[in-house]
């Protein structure tokens, strides 16, 4: 019995941090880090280390907190959508309690810490957590101007750390946000696109006038070449003291216009893995009490609790599914 008691503690341990990583998507916020910690390097005339660790791990809480809210308040919706019903509030592995906590804890946090760098920096980390939160997931359901609202959050980072290097937002900042904004809508609406038939399953309005046609195909390539020109600005020197070479701003636009299309999967996708488990056992009829509910019974039958039995007399526990955030 004690080895089923400690089987049962250790993956219950995995999956508390598999759904952890889910609810506050680490992939992307790490991302959304390293779009920080480039604005910072961009502006600073001497790194500090000590800035850098602040304005990551600052970053890192501000994203976490933003995804579990979200997550929080579109828990319902999320069970419409094979994307994302295998999130860690639709199926039920994790409580609404449990993921305000992270949340309101992330947000303490985050703005703290940056509030440690300078206020500045926590002010637009604030701005970010609240636009985020209350008004562009909430429009997600009502217009898709919500793209709009979301690409202010969104493009919030990279000019973060600017500010973060030097207490001031001016037109520099001011072009790392523009750069950052317009790459959002040909990003989002790709995504979109994609994921068209799931989002009016959960009545999203992700696409411009919410149609998939030509229309919104226009529409894209038109912000992707605001982008680009916008992006290939400070090459002209009309920037301020943010200049770039012409070289580096052919390979920056070039990123951009890859990216969108390319990111959808690697960026917003988090994956669970319950990585085997074989242990003798006198008989196969037990219970971990941790259920993976993937509707299917996990992978090899129709094994309600999620798992399949490997005779003789062994258990093999194994479920992994890939989604999109």
């Amino acid at each position: 019995m004690s080895t089923i008691s400690n089987i049962e503690n250790k993956s219950t341990i995995k999956i508390f941090i598999s759904d952890f990583k889910q609810l506050t998507k680490v992939g992307l916020s790490l991302s959304v880090v390293f779009s920080s910690i480039a604005g910072y390097l961009l502006a600073a005339e001497i790194v500090d280390i000590f800035i850098v660790i602040q304005l990551a791990v600052g970053g890192y809480f501000m994203v976490g907190a933003s995804n579990a809210f979200n997550q929080v308040i579109e828990k319902d919706t999320d069970s419409l959508m094979k994307r994302t019903m295998n999130r860690p509030l639709p199926t039920g592995r994790m409580s609404v309690s449990t993921a305000l906590t992270i949340a309101f804890l992330f947000t303490v946090l985050g703005i703290s810490i940056l509030y440690n760098i300078n206020a500045k920096s926590a002010l637009f980390g604030a701005i970010s957590i609240f636009l985020y939160t209350s008004v562009y997931t909430p429009l997600k359901a009502v217009t898709p101007l919500t793209v709009f609202v979301g690409a202010i959050p969104g493009a919030i980072p990279f000019m973060l750390g600017w500010v973060a290097a030097t207490n001031q937002f001016g037109i520099e900042a001011g072009f790392l946000f523009l750069i950052q904004f317009f790459w959002q809508f040909p990003h989002f609406w790709a995504i979109g696109w994609l994921q068209f038939e799931e989002y009016q399953k959960a009545g999203f309005n992700m696409l411009p006038m919410n149609k998939k046609d030509k229309g919104a195909i226009k529409q894209i390539i038109f912000y992707t070449l605001i982008m680009i020109l916008v992006s290939i600005a400070p090459v002209l020197k009309v920037t301020g003291a943010f200049y770039i070479y012409p070289a580096t701003a052919v390979i920056i636009a070039l990123n951009l216009m890859i990216n969108p299309a390319n990111s959808e999967a690697a960026a917003h996708s988090n994956t669970l893995e319950f990585e085997t488990e074989t242990f003798p056992i006198d008989s196969p009829e037990i219970d971990l009490r941790y259920p993976m509910k993937d509707g299917l019974g996990g992978p090899g039958g129709q094994n309600s609790n999620g798992m399949f039995l490997k005779p003789p007399s062994n258990i093999e526990s194994k479920f992994a599914y890939n989604q999109y955030c």
